[in-house]
């Protein structure tokens, strides 16, 4: 952007294209390479191309027509954007591993106006050249820029070192049952596609991602033989079964970043119509994370192998779920998830465990969809008896 401003679309095209020049020392497939010159190359010129269209200043005559200036670059910085992700989308299509739509929404959309910003930056360092600092504005305007980005860089391992707490928390619940292996990460998985399409704003998704990794970090404080029983849990197990939650809440009280996740920890089990715990709730009343991820979890659990029994099939779960809604989920919430699968699919678990157990004669456990007083679930899951 500023050297459309300086010295005009053609030597940004130039500037562009040597500009990767460092980048050759990648080593990378002579394809990879090829795109991505290519790539830097016609999106500025497609850049090039609105700002000539525009007409935009070139120039000492920027500093006499700001307001073409400002407009010349908008517009600009919209052809850019728009070549680059076409560009994109066209690889996206061609290896076929993904959806060219989703690429659109999930990351063009979201990061539009961080792309225009930088464009009016290069505006700004353009102004201050031609201003009369000359080279000394790439310092007065790149330095603090780069200050920004060290910053930024800070957070992101501050962010991977909340990650590393998170996976140490949930290491240590899995090593007390190998059928649940990885089941945590999947349900942070599920609760995260089911908020994308949701559309949340991009702390709540963080937000609740964390708490479908940590909804059954409680589970710490039971017992091991009642987390591995296959049969039926007499009231005293049932007991321990239903303090995980709170225990959850205990675990995570003391982590600041986690504060916002503790609700939907303490009420992921209760149920749409009351009948559910730790408190009850009903409808509405149940946190909003708390109901997504009632819903995901139940969905893992029974599209995975347990002690009792196989594994069931994705379409077979989707059913269970559509059959119990109003009862144990919010319906609004069934409906986006099943749309969800639907759409985008579901990867079941890989990971290596025994096989079930066929003696055990139980056919849902405690952690399959809700909990009766009997122990085991209740519901459409529970399956003949």
């Amino acid at each position: 952007m500023t050297v459309y401003v300086i010295s005009g679309p053609w030597a940004a095209v130039i500037a562009a294209a040597v500009a990767y020049l460092p980048q050759l020392r990648r080593r990378l497939p002579w394809e990879r390479r090829t795109f991505n010159v290519a790539q830097r190359v016609l999106s500025t010129a497609a850049g090039g191309i609105a700002y000539s269209l525009a007409n935009g200043p070139i120039g000492d005559t920027a500093l006499d027509h700001e307001f073409r200036a400002i407009a010349a670059t908008m517009a600009a910085t919209i052809a850019l954007h728009i070549a680059n992700a076409a560009l994109v989308c066209l690889v996206i299509w061609i290896d076929g591993k993904a959806s060219p739509l989703d690429f659109l929404r999930q990351v063009v959309v979201p990061t539009f106006l961080p792309m225009a910003g930088y464009g009016f930056l290069g505006l700004l360092l353009a102004v201050v050249w031609l201003g009369g600092l000359g080279p000394v504005a790439g310092l007065l305007v790149l330095v603090p820029l780069l200050f920004a980005r060290w910053a930024l860089s800070q957070y992101e391992v501050e962010k991977n070192a909340q990650a590393a707490t998170l996976r140490a928390f949930i290491q240590v619940i899995e090593t007390k049952d190998l059928y649940t292996r990885g089941h945590s990460e999947r349900v942070s998985e599920g609760v995260g596609m089911l908020g994308r399409h949701l559309r949340l704003p991009p702390d709540r998704q963080a937000a609740l991602e964390n708490a479908g990794l940590l909804h059954d970090v409680g589970k710490v404080g039971v017992p091991t033989r009642i987390i591995r029983k296959p049969g039926k849990l007499d009231d005293t197990e049932m007991d321990a079964i239903r303090l995980h939650p709170a225990r959850g809440v205990e675990l995570i009280g003391n982590i600041p970043f986690l504060e916002e996740v503790k609700s939907a920890v303490l009420h992921h089990h209760e149920k749409y119509d009351g009948t559910g715990y730790p408190a009850g709730l009903s409808g509405p009343n149940i946190p909003y994370f708390a109901r997504i991820i009632g819903i995901v979890d139940a969905f893992d659990s029974l599209t995975s192998t347990r002690s009792y029994r196989p594994a069931r099939t994705v379409n077979e779960t989707l059913a269970i779920l559509t059959n119990d809604k109003l009862t144990h989920f919010d319906p609004a919430l069934v409906d986006a998830f099943v749309d969800v699968i639907r759409r985008d699919g579901w990867t079941a678990p890989v990971t290596e465990q025994p096989a079930p157990d066929v003696t055990v004669q139980m056919a849902v456990d405690h952690d399959d969809l809700s909990l009766g007083s009997g122990g085991g679930a209740s519901g459409t899951a529970a399956g003949p008896l």
